[in-house]
């Protein structure tokens, strides 16, 4: 690889971009006008005119990318780059993660306490300017840099520079699940006034039973919110009993199934949020360390001439759906506005100044002085470049998912991703545009 930065192909971009700022320009547009057009599609196809991509659409087509797509791409491009020796090598990459949420946070508590947000949105105030998306846009960025795209100022070859990028990316994924499910998680609970119900709803969830004449209607379920029932009939000499119990939709998997216990592991598992940390994409991401950093199990699946290649690719293929989806998705979420927020126009101005243009410096710094004392693998600019994308992204959407976990703060939540995202347009270009004038 550090052939590659170094060879003539680099010497050559290099050149063009300084040679050239409309080069410059362009690099820093381009891929955000990918982005961009993505998003557009999905808002276009989630508008009254077309209606193709209503809201329970978009909700199925994000559980996929969360369950199926973006586990894929991890595994397939982490696995793949992943070696023992890489692992000690990229360790500043989890450590860039809990850096910048720990500086974000730190610097989201000083603003709050200037700008006096509702006193109800104090930690969500916090938290919505602490913890950035690390994984979903920095990927699509990295897609649209490296696809197609042999002139890529890392000077590598596409699917290289893509691989390399991922790698990157997803190597730091799991580290912004265990804080966005563990400290997020805590910081989004509902004010003391609506504790005890939350509480209540977390310990206990209701289960409302009907015993009910005749038959009745599933799209009344439907209506109400519930989408499963599980029925039995018992014989009546007058009327026919139909019990219908009904779980409600989108029900959270919580250590409240687990059985009741006085005492043990078992006690202590329900009271954690371990089963919310272990998603989907973070499991994929221990398979790929796992199996990536044993010699033997790697060459078995991710060898092309393996008996089991056949898997990885299958794998691959399906990893290749998830830029487009969760472009599709995030403008699709962008089609309601900013709804009926509750938030202020000035901590919501406040929130997304400083999430997009106060941090990125803060994060410039964290990685140059990284840099300096020699924590960064040298000559690697993609590595840098990652670790530089993660300190400027918008708010994370995992983030805005919490909220609704936690019944708390839905709507300001969504008004704050949505502006943060219009904006982001602007200021990633700016920011991309800078991070190669520092790098190259």
């Amino acid at each position: 690889m550090d052939i590659l930065l170094h060879g003539p192909v680099l010497g050559k971009m290099l050149l063009h971009l300084e040679s050239s700022p409309t080069a410059l320009v362009e690099f820093g547009l381009l891929p955000i006008a990918k982005v961009l057009v993505l998003s557009g599609f999905g808002l276009a196809m989630a508008s009254p005119y077309i209606n193709i991509l209503p809201a329970p659409s978009r909700r199925l087509l994000s559980k996929l990318v969360f369950s199926v797509f973006l586990p894929c791409l991890i595994f397939t491009q982490l696995g793949k780059a992943i070696t023992l020796q890489k692992i000690l090598q990229w360790w500043f990459i989890p450590v860039n993660v809990v850096l910048g949420a720990f500086l974000g946070c730190l610097l989201g508590y000083v603003i709050a306490l200037i700008v006096r947000p509702p006193p109800q949105f104090f930690n969500f105030f916090v938290i919505m300017i602490g913890i950035g998306n690390i994984g979903n846009i920095p990927l699509v960025i990295i897609g649209a840099i490296c696809r197609d795209n042999e002139d890529n100022p890392f000077g590598m070859d596409p699917e290289a520079c893509n691989s390399q990028g991922v790698a990157y990316i997803s190597f730091g994924q799991w580290v912004g699940a265990v804080i966005v499910y563990t400290f997020a998680y805590h910081m989004l609970a509902p004010p003391k006034d609506d504790s005890i119900a939350a509480a209540d709803e977390e310990s206990c969830p209701e289960i409302d039973l009907k015993v009910e004449r005749n038959l009745i209607d599933n799209s009344e379920n439907n209506a109400n919110g519930f989408s499963e029932s599980a029925a039995f009939q018992v014989p009546d000499a007058d009327f026919q009993k139909q019990v219908s119990i009904l779980v409600p939709l989108l029900l959270p998997l919580s250590s409240d199934a687990l059985p009741k216990v006085s005492g043990g592991w078992l006690k202590w598992l329900r009271h954690s949020n371990l089963q919310n940390i272990f998603q989907p994409p973070v499991v994929a991401m221990l398979l790929a360390l796992l199996i990536g950093g044993v010699p033997m199990l790697r060459n078995l699946i991710f060898d092309e001439h393996s008996v089991f290649f056949f898997f990885y690719d299958s794998l691959n293929l399906l990893g290749g759906a998830m830029i487009p989806c969760i472009m599709l998705v995030l403008g699709g979420n962008l089609v309601g506005g900013p709804g009926s927020s509750q938030l202020g126009m000035r901590s919501t101005i406040a929130i997304t100044f400083t999430r997009l243009f106060l941090l990125p410096p803060i994060g410039i710094a964290v990685v140059l002085t990284a840099d300096r004392l020699g924590f960064l693998p040298p000559h690697d600019k993609m590595f840098r470049f990652v670790l530089l994308l993660q300190q400027s992204m918008p708010t994370s959407i995992l983030a805005g998912a919490v909220t609704n976990l936690r019944g708390h703060a839905e709507k300001e939540a969504s008004a704050i991703l949505f502006w943060e995202h219009i904006i982001a347009v602007i200021s990633l270009a700016f920011w991309l545009i800078l991070y190669i004038r520092i790098l190259f």
